[in-house]
């Protein structure tokens, strides 16, 4: 089984440039191959990557419905050449985008057969990163594999805190595994204060540690440079991996 890492927040609070941050992390300390999915309806990781995608899994499930399948070829070994078109490879991992979310109608047959190639392919990876939108509902939809850390994003506003909160307690309700969660606010220029430390306390998630706000961040975001180049001596990132450092060893 992968070692799985999912990343949720809300949004604007950074989420995905840090899934990319620790993919980078991942790279330098030769954890590899890593699998990161994008499950953000909002697809954006292969940007903060530098990849481009081709084709998504929502566009396979979608096909499948409709009933484009070519003549002569069984439903399972369409699901698993357009799977197989879908990954997006790279030096050290591979990029699989989900895709919009699901349309009107039953999505039953093609989600089972879609999960079913998922378990497949996550087993060939020692890591997965799991960029995730707000809600956690499609994990367990599209996947059984357990997760094994639950990294929640939040920025120092309080509505960051409380949708943080309210998707662990969401991630506790679904069957998705989750065996450890933890807390990072990002874009801090402060440490947190105590009011939000009881905050965090209060609702059972532990504080892995914070990221500071940093110019570079924007500036490679306005110019379209993907963030996971950003040197390593920058301060953002450096806090980033001093995040993994604990979490992960």
């Amino acid at each position: 089984m992968p070692f799985s890492i999912a990343l949720a927040g809300k949004g604007g609070t950074g989420k995905t440039t840090i899934a990319g941050m620790l993919i980078k992390y991942l790279l330098k300390m030769k954890k590899t191959p890593v699998l990161a999915v994008d499950a953000d309806c909002n697809a954006n990781l292969n940007e903060v990557l530098g990849v481009e995608v081709a084709d998504t899994l929502g566009n396979a499930r979608e096909e499948m419905k409709k009933g484009i399948v070519p003549s002569g070829m069984t439903k399972d070994i369409f699901m698993d050449m357009k799977l197989q078109q879908a990954i997006v490879e790279d030096d050290g991992f591979d990029l699989v985008v989900m895709g919009q979310p699901e349309g009107p109608g039953c999505y039953c047959a093609a989600n089972t057969l879609l999960t079913g190639f998922l378990e497949k392919l996550t087993g060939n990876y020692p890591y997965v990163v799991m960029d995730n939108e707000a809600g956690m509902e499609h994990i367990s939809r599209l996947t059984t594999s357990n997760v094994d850390i639950l990294l929640t994003i939040s920025d120092t506003s309080r509505r960051g805190l409380q949708a943080a909160m309210r998707i662990n307690a969401l991630a506790k309700d679904l069957n998705i595994g989750v065996i450890q969660s933890y807390l990072i606010i990002n874009q801090t220029r402060e440490a947190p204060s105590d009011m939000v430390l009881d905050i965090i306390n209060h609702n059972g998630l532990e504080l892995a540690g914070t990221i500071p706000e940093d110019d570079m961040i924007y500036e490679y975001d306005l110019k379209g440079q993907p963030t996971i180049k950003m040197p390593e001596d920058n301060k953002a990132v450096q806090a980033a991996y001093t995040i993994f450092d604990n979490i992960l060893n």
